[in-house]
């Protein structure tokens, strides 16, 4: 019984070597690429990792899938390069998969924003499922993904950890490209956006994240989350409206 993991990369030398030296205990290592033009690749390659060059196309389920139909082994488990295992978690994925009767694993992640562990606000509650056998579920959504794995799943103690966003710029970028795919999104779906969406939602999720989840407890990095993500609901209903405007 063995385990493929899979990263999604695109100029991410910074933190890959980390995130790749994590999962050195999995049987095989699956890089899917965005055309990366750092030393991204390079890294991977020195890690003994199967690199896949693919363009992401504003589709990350897709990328997502596209790794799982590489995977050689019966587990699979999906860390992005900004991720680690922590030794604890990794004893404790060895110890799960050997459960006959689960088909799935979601694992808690733990925030580390500017030397700080987020405690509240938006992350406190995270539970991604990224472990899983192959066969039982595809990644659907192309932004904010989930994996549906049928069958039973569990939930494992240890979490991951995940140090997103080493400057506010970055921040932006991402929130940038994430809510240009969220509203794509929804507009497929025909989710309405109106003056009220576009104000209402935003200021109801910085309430939710920043004084409901008690953001404010983590103090600057606490505050810049709350904002950043009530900036992004702000966008993606914002070019909701847009997309509704352009094609009528």
């Amino acid at each position: 019984m063995g385990i493929s993991v899979v990263v999604l990369t695109q100029n991410n030398a910074d933190t890959l070597e980390q995130t790749l030296q994590s999962v050195s205990f999995c049987d095989e290592i699956l890089v899917i690429d965005d055309h990366s033009t750092d030393e991204t690749v390079t890294i991977a390659k020195q890690h003994n990792a199967a690199v896949y060059t693919r363009a992401l196309d504003g589709d990350f389920a897709s990328q997502r899938n596209f790794g799982l139909s590489k995977a050689k082994h019966e587990w699979v488990l999906f860390v992005d390069s900004d991720e680690t295992v922590s030794p604890a978690l990794r004893e404790e994925i060895m110890e799960a998969i050997q459960n006959v009767d689960v088909n799935g694993f979601f694992l808690r992640r733990q925030d580390i924003l500017w030397g700080r562990e987020l405690q509240h606000g938006e992350t406190e509650k995270v539970r991604l499922l990224r472990l899983a056998r192959v066969g039982k579920g595809k990644w659907q959504r192309p932004v904010h993904e989930v994996w549906q794995v049928a069958g039973a799943v569990g939930t494992l103690t240890h979490p991951l950890h995940h140090t997103p966003h080493p400057h506010v710029a970055h921040f932006l970028a991402d929130i940038n490209t994430y809510s240009t795919i969220n509203a794509q999104y929804f507009f497929t779906r025909k989710t309405p956006a109106s003056v009220f969406h576009i104000v209402a939602y935003p200021a109801a999720k910085f309430i939710q994240n920043y004084i409901m989840r008690r953001g404010f407890m983590d103090g600057m990095p606490g505050i810049v989350v709350a904002l950043m993500m009530s900036f992004h609901s702000f966008l993606t209903r914002a070019k909701l409206w847009q997309l509704y405007q352009k094609h009528g």
